[in-house]
């Protein structure tokens, strides 16, 4: 019989989930950068309550599609070696659904970032014309 866990050692296994994505998929650090750093500008330029939620469900959501893609992917490659259409359709599906993720964050910090600085990129433009 398999041994139960604690919560605390389910806790730690969820880090070490996280750590294993950050440590080994180059993507995954790179939707965690822009996710800090998406995070930090929302800060920084005062998003209010409910434009922060959207930008931190988007953002989140990328970053979780790309631990279950990741998941899948090492699933697949456990049960095969060889070449199977099967298996090139799981992780060509589960990369669309990273692609997905990714496109709705794009949408949704178009829509809350776009209003708030074009009039700063406007003011650059005319500052650096020198208008």
């Amino acid at each position: 019989m398999k041994k139960s866990r604690t919560l605390f050692e389910s806790f730690l296994y969820a880090i070490s989930g996280v750590l294993y994505s950050l440590r080994t998929q180059r993507n995954m650090r790179i939707h965690f950068l822009a996710a800090v750093l998406v995070t930090a500008t929302g800060k920084f330029i005062g998003l209010n309550s409910m434009e922060f939620v959207a930008v931190i469900f988007a953002t989140s959501l990328v970053i979780i599609t790309e631990m279950v893609n990741t998941a899948l992917e090492t699933v697949v490659d456990m049960i095969t070696e060889k070449y199977h259409p099967l298996a090139r359709i799981a992780k060509n599906v589960a990369a669309g659904a990273v692609l997905m993720a990714v496109l709705n964050a794009l949408v949704v910090g178009y829509l809350i970032f776009f209003a708030r600085v074009q009039p700063l990129l406007l003011e650059l433009e005319r500052v650096l014309s020198g208008r």
